[in-house]
């Protein structure tokens, strides 16, 4: 159905889901895992793995969020936080097992980090420590929701260097939640763009060289350039909130290319490369330039 989120996820690969504040990314992440808020419940929709059929959410995913200060237990050690995480198979060799994920995310004295509490150790330990967590299940699926936010930009970069070096030794697909176009455009395979909890634009992240829609242009000039040759442009206007979307098309009242079919009817998805795929009624066959 029109409106709906369609997410393959890789072993391998990482996929972005990006957008602005607002606009269901966190939203869709957490009802992948069965972590909906309350008051908000999943109707619809299903989970399917390669050769194993469906399964219920969160089955094979593990999560890294954007503030792990706030995510990790103040009043337990690293190391008795990270055992609650182990599966059963691994709980009568726990500690070799925890030292080994701690020196995977690049931890060269595991033991003291074992015995530490969260506040003992600076933001991007902690963010690691939150990976290592993540990988005792021994997960299929990373979703990491904004995991570098937090961070200042030289930690920042050494966590995706990391998030990236994972991904290949474990062969884990990671969804990447990011309003950071150019955090996608250096780690991200293909990129899904989300407005309004729909997606409008997806395809390999080399899209974003000529991407398509309206709102994925908006965002791309809203962003500072090094060279300082183009002058930023804002997108007027805000997200709808959940509740208030409007008909049609969910970005035509902040679109300068709409037109009335825009506030009509939703806009079929058109192919326009491999892969590559756009919902937007000026990108279709007969559009308007």
């Amino acid at each position: 159905m029109a409106g709906e989120v369609d997410l393959c996820l890789r072993a391998g690969r990482t996929t972005a889901l990006v957008g602005e504040s607002g606009c269901g990314k966190s939203i869709t992440a957490a009802a992948l895992g069965g972590l909906l808020p309350r008051g908000m419940s999943r109707d619809r929709g299903e989970i399917r793995w390669a050769g194993g059929g469906e399964r219920g959410p969160g089955k094979g995913l593990a999560y890294v969020f954007q503030d792990p200060g706030e995510c990790l237990d103040p009043v337990f050690t690293i190391g008795s936080q990270i055992r609650e995480a182990l599966p059963k198979e691994d709980r009568g060799r726990a500690r070799e097992r925890m030292t080994d994920l701690l020196r995977t995310v690049g931890f060269d004295e595991p033991e003291r980090v074992l015995a530490s509490y969260p506040h003992q150790l600076s933001g991007g330990m902690q963010q690691r420590a939150m990976l290592a967590m993540a990988l005792a299940g021994r997960p299929r699926v990373l979703v990491a929701d904004e995991p570098t936010t937090a961070l200042d930009v030289t930690v920042q970069a050494k966590i995706l260097r990391l998030l990236a070096d994972l991904q290949r030794k474990e062969n884990l697909a990671v969804l990447l939640i990011t309003h950071n176009l150019a955090v996608v455009a250096e780690i991200a395979d293909e990129i899904h763009v989300m407005y309004a909890g729909r997606i409008v634009e997806s395809g390999p992240v080399e899209m974003l060289r000529a991407p398509r829609h309206p709102y994925v242009q908006g965002l791309l000039k809203a962003l500072p350039r090094l060279d300082g040759a183009e002058r930023l442009e804002g997108i007027e206007g805000s997200v709808p909130p959940l509740g208030r979307r409007p008909p049609g098309c969910r970005f035509h009242p902040r679109c300068a290319r709409s037109r009335a079919v825009c506030a009509e009817r939703e806009p079929p998805w058109t192919a326009c490369g491999p892969g590559h795929r756009v919902a937007c009624w000026a990108c279709g066959d007969g559009g308007w330039a």
